[in-house]
Formats: C-alpha cells, sequence, structure tokens
C-alpha cells in the first residue's frame, strides 16, 4: 500500500450505529470481476476489509446502503468509459461476495455523485443520519464526487482508507487529500472503526 503524506494520518473511528450510514459504492461486476468491462485492478481486494465493516455495521444495527452505477443504451458516460453496469446486466450487479441483505437499500445512479438523481438524500433524511462511512471504487471518481454533495449537505464523513482504491497511487493520494482537507472526512481502517 502507497505510504501517505504525513499529514494523512488514519484515525480509531466510533460511530453511532443509530446516525450513520454504511455506503458501499459501485461494488459491482464490471468493476471488481477481472472479466468486467471496466475492472479496477486489486478491486477485489477491498471485499474482505468492506466485509468486515458491514459485518461490525450490521451488529450495530447500523443503516447499510449500495450504490450500483446504473446505465442505459447509448448513455453519454460511455463516450468516457465506454460501456458498462448497463441496467440490468450481469456487470451491473453488485458481487456476490457483498451482497445486499433483506432491508438494506440499494441506490441506482445515472453518474458519479450518489445524490444525483437519486433518493439518496430521501433516505438519509428519513432515517435521521448523520454520518456516512464511504467504501469502494472509485476513490477519485464515484467516492469523491459522492463524498462531495455530502458534506455540501452537511454529513459528515468517515473513509476507511483500506476501502477505497484508484486506478493508480496518484489519483488514491488526491483522493485522500481531497477528502480529509476539503470535505473534513476522518481517514480510518476497517480495523479501526467501531460502531457504538
Amino acid at each position: 500500500m502507497l505510504e501517505l503524506p504525513g499529514e494523512l494520518r488514519v484515525v480509531e473511528v466510533s460511530a453511532d450505529p443509530r446516525k450513520t450510514a454504511v455506503m458501499v459504492i459501485d461494488m459491482q461486476n464490471d468493476f471488481i470481476e477481472e472479466k468486467g468491462k471496466l475492472y479496477v485492478p486489486r478491486s477485489e481486494n477491498l471485499i474482505k476489509p468492506i466485509k468486515s465493516i458491514l459485518d461490525k455495521a450490521r451488529e450495530a444495527g447500523a443503516t447499510i446502503i449500495y450504490t450500483q452505477d446504473w446505465h442505459h443504451e447509448n448513455d453519454p458516460e460511455f463516450e468516457i468509459w465506454g460501456e458498462h453496469a448497463l441496467a440490468g446486466s450481469w456487470g451491473a450487479e453488485i458481487v456476490e461476495e457483498l451482497k445486499p441483505k433483506k432491508g438494506e437499500f440499494i441506490v441506482r445512479k445515472p453518474s458519479y455523485d450518489a445524490f444525483y438523481g437519486t433518493p439518496l438524500e430521501h433516505i438519509l433524511r428519513y432515517r435521521g443520519l448523520e454520518s456516512l462511512v464511504l467504501t469502494g471504487v472509485l476513490a477519485n471518481i464515484c467516492v469523491l464526487h459522492t463524498a462531495g454533495s455530502a458534506a455540501m449537505r452537511g454529513y459528515k464523513l468517515i473513509v476507511p482508507i483500506d476501502c477505497i482504491l484508484a486506478l493508480n497511487d496518484f489519483d488514491y493520494a488526491l483522493s485522500l487529500r481531497q477528502l480529509s482537507f476539503i470535505y473534513k472526512a476522518k481517514l480510518t481502517r476497517s480495523d479501526l472503526m467501531r460502531f457504538g
């Protein structure tokens, strides 16, 4: 793993499960499986730490929200990335190891930001949530855009750094800098994350 600059320190975090949602961002076959259309190298390494966060969050009764990149034919985003996460396809499904459980939320999003064109804010407001634990891919795209929208809406952010990934070390480090410096996210690790 990349050695972080000194100012990007990880800390132990304890989150109130009644006021916290764990967001699993775009952990879908097209990104995580090697045969996926936009495979992110090493992304399968996120499964175990994200699962450990989910296990702790579920046991404590925290809200769990999954996002799915969800596109339709001829989506303008395909001009940038090529076709991926096509609605209803195998590639758009959440990876088997992290499948949502009954009662957990799935937010299908048309773009990078999970708030854009989705019911995410409604879910967070009616559940009375104040903090979001962000996990998934890609750190510098969907995670970062979602974090920005969340921060501007007043949500506190927690980012376990072993639960997000970018395509390269530069993008990963820049994402952590943006998350902590601009959006005031607490950086932690899955083993330092507690609910209670």
